[in-house]
């Protein structure tokens, strides 16, 4: 089951469960939008990867229990700003690889 985590981890910005800018990688390292557009160019500064959408956990029961009151979002922050230096050699490592090809 998603951690749903509560923040970018470069940022720092809020991402509740609700929120429609949160990105995770499948490893479900966790950023907003902004820095995976802006900062991080669609690449996961921790394995390389692509990012998507992080998926909206019904806060309603609609189906079998599955619904965020019974599944809470994770609280514990991972807050680990981003070596920019270093994800820039990340980048010119992968050549404009799409995220299917890494």
């Amino acid at each position: 089951m998603l951690e749903l985590r509560p923040t970018c981890e470069h940022c720092n910005t809020a991402l509740p469960p609700d929120s429609t800018q949160a990105r995770i990688c499948t490893y479900e390292c966790t950023f907003c939008a902004d820095c995976v557009d802006n900062l991080l160019h669609n690449t996961c500064p921790n394995c390389g990867g692509g990012f998507v959408p992080r998926p909206i956990r019904p806060a309603k029961n609609w189906v079998n229990g599955n619904y965020l009151d019974n599944n809470p979002a994770s609280a514990t922050v991972k807050h680990r700003p981003v070596d920019l230096q270093k994800h820039a050699q990340l980048l010119a490592a992968q050549a404009g690889l799409a995220p299917e090809r890494r």
